[in-house]
């Protein structure tokens, strides 16, 4: 299941983007102001996050500066800030789409399925994507696990990533030879189960609940996430 943080001090409006948001599926998740959204993104990352700009403690441009620091998670600007300059504040800071208040709650979780929907969370043309608290740079051969980074051999690093190019799909054995190892391997399919091994090892703490590698016996393997 996906989820949501909610970033928001105003407990009226929190609550009932709250309710369209979980009668649409999601979890949700709710923040008053930017220090314990801070904290409550850090301790479980969300798919997404709907944030406020005027806030106690820590304003939503400073909130999305820390964030943008460490993570590409998703985020929507909630204000009744709606001039252009604040809109292109939020939309240059790192923002994905901007929302005006009034607004209609059935329009937020419409925009919030769109942006999740986009198979690049950045806009800056790289290649990059999440499966909920695992967030991966194909272009730069980075992956980061609840903000922090990854550590696999070149070879392990490539076969992440071609299960990660094809979410859902069965890879077999004789594909993952093919385009990981190359002419360079003469040996048994084993390698790839070990390299399969390794990689599960190193992402032992993502949530089965966002996604996990399986095992098709006699098929291969699959990338497989909601």
């Amino acid at each position: 299941m996906q989820s949501i943080l909610i970033v928001e001090d105003e407990e009226a409006i929190s609550r009932v983007l709250s309710a369209y948001l979980r009668k649409a599926g999601f979890s949700v998740t709710r923040a008053s102001d930017g220090r314990t959204a801070l904290e409550s993104f850090t301790l479980n990352p969300p798919s997404l996050i709907l944030l406020d700009v005027m806030m106690p403690n820590m304003d939503g441009f400073e909130l999305l500066t820390h964030i943008r620091a460490k993570s590409s998670c998703p985020v929507i600007m909630l204000t009744a800030r709606g001039g252009i300059k604040d809109r292109l504040a939020g939309l240059n800071g790192g923002a994905d789409d901007y929302m005006s208040k009034p607004f209609i709650p059935e329009e937020v979780v419409a925009r919030v399925k769109a942006v999740l929907r986009r198979p690049s969370q950045w806009s800056d043309g790289s290649r990059k994507r999440h499966f909920g608290s695992l967030f991966i740079d194909y272009s730069a051969r980075s992956v980061f696990l609840n903000g922090a980074e990854v550590s696999l051999s070149p070879r392990d690093m490539s076969v992440l990533l071609f299960l990660a190019e094809r979410p859902n799909q069965i890879c077999t054995r004789d594909q993952l030879l093919e385009h990981v190892w190359e002419m360079d391997y003469d040996g048994s399919d084993r390698a790839v189960d070990l390299s399969i091994k390794r990689v599960r090892q190193a992402l032992s703490h993502w949530p089965a609940s966002e996604g996990e590698i399986r095992t098709l016996r006699g098929t291969g393997y699959q990338l497989w996430t909601n």
